[in-house]
């Protein structure tokens, strides 16, 4: 990444984690596991332990806004964010198709 600055660093003792907003400057959009990648060794942390919230940029524009937070362990993590529809399944929930009746 040629442009890394960090606009906004937030500490939230609640969720025991740190709110970043930062910029990059690329030709083209950033994907998240090269973002986590910058974020730990900037912040000297563990990349499990970073959730990647929102990428995003204007058209033809090269500049790409990030929004993430780093937790300070994996279980912080876990019992903050919100499970994905997969993850839930893989975990035993009902689905609708299995015709719970």
């Amino acid at each position: 990444m040629k442009n890394f600055k960090i606009i906004n660093e937030k500490e939230n003792p609640l969720f025991n984690r740190k709110e970043i907003t930062a910029v990059f400057e690329e030709k083209i959009m950033p994907n998240k596991d090269d973002v986590k990648k910058i974020i730990s060794e900037k912040f000297s942390s563990n990349e499990e332990n970073i959730k990647i919230k929102k990428i995003g940029g204007k058209f033809g524009s090269g500049t790409f806004k990030i929004n993430a937070n780093i937790y300070k362990s994996k279980s912080d993590m876990d019992n903050t964010e919100p499970k994905s529809k997969k993850v839930k399944k893989e975990g035993g929930m009902p689905n609708k198709s299995s015709g719970g009746k």
